[in-house]
């Protein structure tokens, strides 16, 4: 885990990390959730929509920006303050994950920063995220 403080992280500043979506990770969020939409739990009903498989829950992947931030960028000294997230493609179950995330803004008065994050599969971008992150230190 990183421990960035507010002086040491720069504008430009990247970090990311990869991870692969597994069917225990849908049903721990089924689970968690509640959301038995069948999009995400019916594979008949998703190739019906057109879809190549179930839809791995959007909340889900997203969920992988709270990593970014809680543990890469800045990591321990964060506090997750906003996310304006964009949901561009769907991700299946198997799909690896690269989570990426730059520092684009400091602001010194309330040290906090902006971070642009992505999510990408099988080299598409499936996720976009604007965060704002105050830093605890």
């Amino acid at each position: 885990m990183n421990k960035y403080s507010y002086d040491e992280l720069k504008i430009g500043q990247k970090e990311s990390f990869e991870v692969v979506v597994t069917e225990q990770m849908q049903t721990s969020f089924l689970n968690l959730s509640g959301d038995i939409n069948p999009l995400h739990c019916n594979c008949d009903f998703a190739k019906e929509k057109g879809f190549n498989d179930k839809v791995v829950y959007g909340m889900l992947t997203s969920s992988f920006y709270s990593t970014l931030v809680g543990v890469y960028l800045p990591g321990e000294n964060c506090l997750f303050q906003e996310a304006e997230i964009q949901f561009n493609k769907p991700v299946y179950i198997g799909d690896k994950l690269i989570v990426s995330g730059e520092v684009t803004e400091k602001q010194d008065l309330y040290k906090r920063i902006v971070v642009k994050a992505k999510i990408t599969a099988n080299e598409k971008t499936v996720s976009k995220a604007k965060l704002t992150l105050g830093v605890l230190n």
